[in-house]
């Protein structure tokens, strides 16, 4: 077995038990006893519509690339997605089993993993999208995460996007079969006239769906913020639990929640505690997929002749 899994939850472990070293581990213990069922049952209620709702837009994209998608199917394997993604490090193996069930089914490859890459990417992008505008619009986020000494940018900032250019530049001539095909599947899935304004509805939905889990989670416990403020406060969480190195976001999305909450002049342990009842609920909303894992078939997949 690769030692890269294990590396994975050994990253998670370590940054929980450092988080639970710096804080106090017994006011988090008690921040997380206090969810109410109520705020509990609402947070699974949404990120029930949330699964339902990524399971379109796959359906969606999926069907603008030529492959046609049951919305049973559909729903029970992303499901199964989600939770592989939720027990798995890497946060991504759920996916990519995904794509290659729904390859064998449909017996068409190569769009079967683009509309898979395609509608986890469009989620992506919106969820930076909304991160930057919230640095914009919102003046504290501005102060903590672009300050740098004397007003110059962060240095890590820089070179990795020198290395992104050079990556580019040496692999450009071997990937340009590749990025036509997908070129040509962006437009067609996403940047259609008929397209993007449900693609764009449906990832907007999606996203403002996880971060009224996190807000609802928060309440649950009993943070004492509007709504609104919750969601705000949510989305560089959300942008940390992109980072694939640790367990479906185990350690990262604790520790961003301790440094934004520190950040808005709240108690860090609190804001650890949402993050972990967070991580609960988002693990119990996947547990369908176990029973999908346990009982269910491969997708079925009809190709648009």
């Amino acid at each position: 077995m690769s030692a890269r899994p294990w590396l994975r939850w050994g990253t998670s472990l370590a940054l929980l038990a450092a988080l639970l070293i710096w804080l106090e581990p017994e006011r988090i213990a008690a921040e997380v006893t206090r969810l109410e069922p109520a705020w509990l049952v609402l947070a699974l209620i949404v990120a029930t519509a949330q699964t339902v709702l990524s399971a379109w837009r796959w359906r969606y994209t999926a069907g603008r690339l030529g492959l046609e998608l049951e919305p049973r199917a559909a729903l029970a394997e992303y499901y199964l997605a989600g939770f592989v993604n939720q027990v798995l490090p890497g946060g991504v193996l759920g996916d990519a089993w995904r794509a290659r069930r729904h390859a064998r089914a449909s017996g068409r490859g190569g769009p079967a993993w683009r509309a898979v890459i395609l509608e986890r990417a469009s989620g992506q992008v919106v969820v930076i999208a909304l991160a930057v505008l919230a640095l914009v619009a919102y003046r504290p986020w501005r102060e903590i995460l672009l300050a740098a000494p004397h007003g110059a940018p962060p240095w890590p900032l820089g070179l990795g996007l020198i290395v992104i250019m050079a990556l580019v530049v040496v692999l450009r001539p071997r990937w340009q079969p590749l990025l036509a095909i997908l070129r040509r599947d962006i437009r067609r899935a996403l940047l259609a006239r008929d397209a993007w304004p449900r693609q764009l509805a449906s990832s907007l939905l999606i996203v403002l769906s996880y971060l009224l889990v996190f807000a609802a989670c928060a309440r649950g416990i009993g943070v004492e913020l509007p709504i609104a403020g919750l969601m705000l406060l949510a989305l560089p969480i959300l942008l940390a639990m992109l980072v694939p190195l640790t367990v479906a976001g185990w350690g990262f999305r604790e520790g961003a929640a301790a440094a934004v909450w520190l950040a808005a002049g709240l108690a860090p342990e609190q804001g650890v505690a949402a993050s972990l009842a967070y991580g609960v609920t988002v693990l119990l909303a996947s547990l369908p997929g176990a029973a999908v894992l346990a009982f269910g078939r491969s997708a079925k997949a009809h190709v648009d002749e």
